[in-house]
């Protein structure tokens, strides 16, 4: 007797739903995207209990004859792809065909539709049709999906807590209605909304509706093209930062995507703005050919290959490098006020539920307010030539490490660690970079003794250091004779700044990277050779230090991502000392 026999239609349809449905938001997912494919300009999802008791999702798209109706819930019946070829050109979100099917083989689904006809109405449990019958012709489609994993119960064993489905579902919504900003999304629980965009069109008011002012105004526009792509979108001001790369939203032929070296671009673009563990509020919308993409890697579509991906990443690089060095970035001491209204005793019930809970949720809250807003509201951009141009006057020093200093604008706080840090690691960066470096005898040569290993990983790499400047001979077992060093070392340091080059020349092991290398070096030696909290220095070397430290290319962070310099502007200390009272 054979072994091997064909599967069910049920048993196949539950092996693809454990791809293709994963969690409550994966039903969400897959039905908004169905919503979105049918041109629908507004999309209602309302959840009871998270998700876990009833989803469902309302649109006013296309709508579905009776037939068509049917047909949605065969696997892979598809009214996105006729033929092979098509695959090459998918412009869809959804195209396998497997959603409907996958989601009716482990849950009971309730589906009206209607195109401007008489409407249907079809009840499937468990992948099988009960129930039809005529319904009204309200054009659109409403799907509603119930006792989800009902007959799965290793998957509804591992269905999460309800503030954490329902903060799932939240992300995802927030994510679509951004791609989508010519779509209206309104997502609700238990009867409150926790989303409601207004489909303007708009992808600042969007992000408005979304994160609240704080974050909206804190928003630079990206434009980038080049012959492949196009790139638009919003990044945030480094003081705006979170502590996950949950917030780098990227859309590529408005599919909301997850991709490991558009991601890389982002953080890249934003050394030194920031500290390695934290993280921007970043919404990219990227345009280009659908043959230079493959969607069709992965039942979710969230993962897709990329044709001339270097392409890209150096557009993503360039273009959010040259906004953060067009715009101001000093940040305000004073946090203005959010007009937002808080549900305060919502969020409560659900953060005590799941301490998890992610904190895209945790501010979605901010939005069940129509806020007015103008529709063109432009930011003038201030280019950092209104840095370089600014003059700070010192006024003292706090606490021994935070600079006092005014112009006719407000008053600023300078870290001075920080400031001679970023100030140091520019000038080492600079020289560093330069073809020819210039080099200076040393009266006593160095003489630095090594490890055996040690030794043999610098020998192998001496034309390094005589690149940097250095002239180093061996000197007898496992040592080193230092006679000329670059002349960008500080003066009475030379012996600690070598043994820190070496130090990082050691740590790479053979895996040289020249830029990481030269990077490396100047944060090393600008962190060690820069004056120190609570170290006192001189009026003179105050005004000095202010004078270089707005010169740099990036005056705002230290090398690690800390903030330099902060400002109280005289609206901000007139209002704490009530002098105004708006």
């Amino acid at each position: 007797m054979s072994k091997i026999h064909v599967m069910s239609d049920a048993l196949a349809n539950k092996i693809a739903a454990g791809e293709v449905v994963e969690k409550v938001s994966s039903v969400v997912k897959e039905l908004c995207e169905n919503s979105l494919d049918a041109k629908a300009k507004t999309i209602l999802v309302s959840l009871e209990d998270g998700g876990l008791k009833k989803i469902e999702v309302q649109d006013d798209g296309e709508g579905m004859d009776h037939e068509d109706a049917l047909l949605a819930f065969q696997p892979h019946a598809t009214s996105k792809l006729i033929k092979e070829d098509d695959l090459f050109f998918i412009d869809t979100l959804g195209f396998r065909g497997e959603a409907l099917p996958s989601i009716a083989s482990v849950s009971d689904v309730l589906l009206k539709t209607s195109n401007g006809g008489i409407g249907t109405t079809l009840e499937m449990k468990g992948g099988k049709l009960i129930k039809e019958e005529d319904s009204d012709s309200r054009i659109g489609t409403s799907i509603t999906v119930t006792d989800l994993f009902y007959n799965t119960p290793a998957r509804l064993k591992y269905l999460k807590t309800e503030a954490s489905e329902l903060s799932s579902c939240v992300s995802l919504i927030e994510r679509l209605a951004l791609s989508h900003d010519t779509v209206s999304f309104t997502l609700k629980n238990n009867d409150r909304v926790l989303v409601k965009t207004t489909g303007s069109g708009n992808l600042h008011k969007c992000i408005h509706e979304i994160y609240g002012l704080t974050v909206s105004s804190k928003m630079l526009e990206i434009k980038k093209s080049n012959d492949d792509f196009d790139v638009y979108g919003y990044v945030c001001k480094p003081e705006i930062l979170k502590s996950n790369r949950n917030h780098f939203i990227t859309m590529v032929n408005d599919r909301v995507i997850k991709n490991y070296d558009i991601n890389r671009a982002i953080n890249d673009a934003y050394y030194t703005y920031k500290p390695d563990t934290k993280y921007p509020i970043v919404i990219l919308k990227i345009n280009t050919d659908p043959t230079l993409i493959d969607v069709n890697i992965h039942p979710t579509k969230q993962d897709i290959k990329l044709s001339k991906i270097e392409a890209l990443y150096d557009l993503i690089y360039t273009g959010i490098k040259e906004v953060l060095y067009k715009n101001l970035l000093i940040p305000d001491a004073v946090k203005k006020p959010e007009y937002n209204e808080i549900k305060e005793e919502y969020v409560t019930q659900f953060i005590k539920e799941n301490e998890s809970v992610d904190d895209t949720y945790k501010e979605s809250n901010q939005v069940t307010l129509d806020l007015s807003y103008e529709e063109e509201k432009e930011s003038p951009i201030v280019i950092n030539e209104e840095m370089k141009k600014l003059v700070l006057y010192p006024v003292g020093v706090a606490l021994g490490t935070y600079i006092i200093a005014q112009n006719e604008e407000g008053v600023y706080l300078i870290d001075q660690h920080a400031a001679q840090e970023r100030v140091n690691y520019e000038r080492y960066l600079k020289a560093l970079k330069e073809s020819k470096t210039s080099s200076i005898g040393l009266l006593f040569p160095i003489t630095i003794e090594l490890s055996s290993s040690e030794f043999l990983i610098v020998k192998n790499n001496l034309q390094v250091l005589q690149d940097l400047g250095f002239q180093v001979e061996e000197f007898g077992m496992n040592t080193f004779v230092f006679k000329e060093h670059p002349t960008w070392l500080k003066s009475g340091y030379e012996e600690e700044s070598i043994h820190k080059i070496l130090d990082i020349l050691i740590e790479n092991n053979g895996a040289f990277d020249r830029v990481k290398f030269n990077e490396h070096i100047a944060i090393t030696l600008a962190c060690k050779m820069s004056i120190k909290a609570n170290m006192h220095i001189s009026n003179e070397a105050v005004e000095e230090l202010l004078n270089e430290l707005v010169l740099c290319d990036n005056p705002y962070n230290c090398p690690h991502g800390r903030p330099t310099i902060i400002k109280f502007s005289i609206y901000d200390l007139e209002r704490m000392f009530k002098r105004v009272m708006n």
